[in-house]
């Protein structure tokens, strides 16, 4: 450390505050809130309350905590008022420690010059063709603009090209999903990401006889990047290959694939994920969770109202730490049931008023009665439409149903 006079000490602090706007969190062991300070009305974070479970009320908190090491840095990430920070996470006797220091300057600028890279970046290895069409649109792409000077009608015969390209590789991600199942298990979803190409993925398919495995995929951030990284995971589980491991065992799948999809190797993309394991011989469902939403279980009928039970598990994302570890939940299901497995976008949706749905919301729809020939699914989408109003959602809404 360097011995700093006071006085020095205290001019480089106020440089801090004046340029990096710092914020502090300070949780503790039980993850509850103990003390908050800084500008935090600069990122977003009004009306926080000591006490309460710190992930509650800070949503980007959730499934970095505990610390798996310490210290920790997560580089550019997003705040609620649109502000982009460093965040920095310090363990000291019992607590941590979270620092928020503004980038947006720098994340901008730095945006500004990787756009045009990341909405080129390949969308899988494995498909050479859709690859060369990319990268042949994205050369043409590059050319038009060196030469709009001189010939803007060339620059929209390759936009308009790209956009094709683009609409191709959104079929192809669509055609790569998995039918939907009428036995034995029945299983059905919906899918409608927010751009041409989401961050979310999913997949189910039987490992042998008796074992059903089901999971979702949900990448940070949206367009090419995210999707080819989405697409990448959900292949990996699909065709089973991460090496010595057994896909039966959630808990050793997580931990495979977060070995395999560390972010610094992928863009500094990270993602959550829940897997889970049925045995139709026992009706035991084993399942684990990096970062996502809990999954849903509703007892009874789809004639009748339904109680609806979220089936929690913890862990930290995927990619964002080579450490972490992650726990293995079981359950038994009950027949008749509904399991339903989503992402964050499914329920966290925005109103006009800027406020916005909650998972209640949506453990209250998927619990209601379905009349014959309808679908809860479709009642729940069209639910998310109505709160956020004219124009797209903001993030990818998927989810799984399997019906018992």
């Amino acid at each position: 450390m360097l011995d700093l006079p006071a006085r020095i000490s205290d001019s480089l602090l106020t440089l801090l505050h004046a340029q990096r706007v710092l914020a502090h969190l300070v949780v503790d062991d039980a993850q509850n809130l103990v003390q908050a300070g800084g500008h935090l009305d600069h990122y977003g974070l009004t009306g926080l309350q000591s006490g309460g479970l710190a992930s509650d009320q800070i949503p980007f908190l959730e499934g970095l905590l505990p610390l798996v090491e310490t210290p920790f840095l997560i580089r550019s990430m997003e705040m609620p008022s649109g502000r982009v920070a460093d965040v920095h996470f310090f363990a000291d006797d019992g607590t941590v420690w979270i620092l928020l220091l503004d980038v947006t300057a720098e994340y901008e600028e730095a945006r500004l010059v990787q756009q045009k890279a990341y909405d080129m970046t390949l969308l899988s290895q494995r498909e050479a063709r859709l690859i060369a069409q990319l990268e042949a649109a994205n050369q043409e792409l590059t050319l038009a603009h060196r030469e709009l000077a001189a010939s803007r009608e060339a620059l929209q015969v390759t936009h308009d090209r790209l956009q094709d390209e683009l609409r191709e590789a959104e079929r192809y991600v669509r055609a790569i999903l998995p039918p939907p199942l009428a036995e034995p298990l029945a299983v059905d979803w919906r899918f409608v990401p927010s751009t041409e190409l989401g961050g979310d993925s999913f997949g189910y398919h039987w490992l042998d006889d008796e074992h059903f495995a089901l999971y979702l995929i949900d990448v940070c951030g949206h367009g090419v990047g995210s999707a080819l990284l989405s697409v990448a995971v959900a292949d990996t589980l699909r065709s089973e290959a991460l090496q010595r491991t057994d896909f039966r065992s959630p808990a050793a799948v997580l931990t495979a694939l977060n070995q395999a999809y560390q972010m610094e190797r992928h863009g500094e993309l990270f993602s959550t994920v829940w897997y889970g394991v049925y045995h139709r011989a026992t009706g035991e469902l084993r399942y684990a969770s990096a970062g996502h939403p809990p999954a849903l279980l509703v007892s009874g009928p789809c004639e009748a109202a339904g109680e609806g039970r979220p089936l929690p598990a913890n862990g930290p994302c995927i990619g964002i730490s080579p450490a972490a570890r992650y726990q293995e939940e079981r359950c038994v299901l009950p027949s008749p049931a509904r399991l339903y497995v989503f992402s964050d976008g499914t329920y966290e949706v925005g109103r006009p008023d800027g406020s916005m749905l909650e998972f209640s919301a949506l453990a209250e729809a998927l619990s209601q009665p379905v009349a014959g020939g309808a679908s809860e699914l479709d009642r729940l989408l069209e639910c998310a439409r109505d709160a956020h109003g004219p124009g797209v959602l903001e993030d990818d809404f998927t989810i799984l149903k399997m019906t018992l």
